[in-house]
């Protein structure tokens, strides 16, 4: 064989090991806040947010930035790739901070935009992300915008609504005001993926409430499957999520609504330095976990935590929510 034959021979071998399906990347894209706040918007559906108070809003914001800046170090530290976007102080988004929720990013070169439920939320959508990716070498092969669907009042709100079996070509979503289900429908025929549908609760004043995201009480990594599955009141709905989540191979972590107030369930696991999986979390996430749970998750991954209480008071969300995966190709 000539030198010439086992070039090309390689690179193809490479192409199809690059081809392989992914569960998790090395590479997460950030907004970094400038006008973080309490969304006014947001609170009527998400009962995890609370009112800080007798604390001026530019000290919400700077702890919050501080916050967002110690998870950017440490995810940095162990050799992920974080690519930070400044927000933009003239669109007054005050939860920027959370872009998982209008866009996500899939291996075939495909970005899916989503549409938000409030209208605030919707400015937080931004044609120069593409431009900082392409000129980071990543390829963006499609766009699928469902951003329309506001008009009818449809609102789908990205991997904080629907949490991707990306090898399995599941998706598992919690119905709620901030997810539909004809749209999630459409979405996982557009991506090939089959739909495992519930409704997820969380009790508020003696009441059952719908949990606005899905990626609050649950998440999808390689080995495991973190979720609350208490929060799941219909005995079918929730026999059916433990089926698929087996049928994939995957050790399920039970977690409590105690601990998903805690945001134990707001997690990611990623990539670092020498192919090292970490799960990424809050510290008052890790602090909730019971030892036989981290033992579970210690097995397959290091945990990383960082204190992150002003975002989750105020925002009503987590670790998780503050990371939008890279999945594109790169030229």
């Amino acid at each position: 064989m000539t030198e010439i034959s086992i070039y090309f021979l390689g690179k193809f071998v490479g192409n199809l090991i690059n081809h392989k399906v992914k569960q998790i990347t090395n590479t997460i894209l950030m907004i970094r806040p400038i006008n973080f706040r309490m969304n006014e918007q947001t609170s009527v559906n998400n009962y995890y947010q609370k009112s800080i108070t007798n604390v001026l809003p530019e000290a919400i914001q700077l702890k919050a930035l501080k916050e967002f800046n110690g998870l950017v170090d440490k995810l940095r530290t162990v050799g992920i790739d974080v690519i930070v976007i400044d927000d933009i102080k003239e669109k007054n988004t005050p939860d920027s901070i959370f872009p998982n929720n209008w866009i996500s990013f899939h291996q075939d070169g495909t970005v899916a935009i989503y549409p938000m439920f409030a209208e605030n939320r919707r400015k937080e959508r931004r044609e120069d992300v593409f431009d900082i990716l392409e000129q980071k070498g990543f390829l963006i092969e499609n766009v699928v915008d469902y951003s329309s669907a506001e008009e009818e009042e449809y609102f789908l709100e990205g991997t904080g609504s629907l949490i991707l079996d990306r090898i399995h070509k599941k998706a598992y979503c919690a119905l709620s005001p901030r997810a539909d289900e004809e749209l999630m429908i459409e979405f996982c025929e557009d991506f090939e993926y089959t739909p495992i549908l519930f409704k997820s609760f969380q009790t508020v004043e003696n009441k059952r409430k719908e949990i606005y995201h899905t990626n609050v009480m649950m998440c999808v990594a390689e080995e495991f499957a973190v979720v609350c599955l208490e929060s799941i009141d219909d005995k079918k709905e929730r026999k059916n999520l433990i089926k698929h989540l087996k049928e994939s191979g995957k050790t399920i972590i039970s977690i409590t609504e105690k601990q998903v107030n805690s945001f134990a369930g707001n997690m990611l696991q990623v990539i670092g330095n020498n192919d090292e999986r970490y799960l990424v979390m809050s510290k008052s996430a890790e602090g909730s976990l019971t030892e036989s749970q981290r033992a579970v998750i210690e097995k397959s991954c290091t945990i990383i935590s960082s204190p992150l209480s002003t975002i989750e008071v105020c925002g009503g969300g987590s670790a998780r929510c503050m990371m939008a995966e890279v999945f594109l190709p790169k030229a």
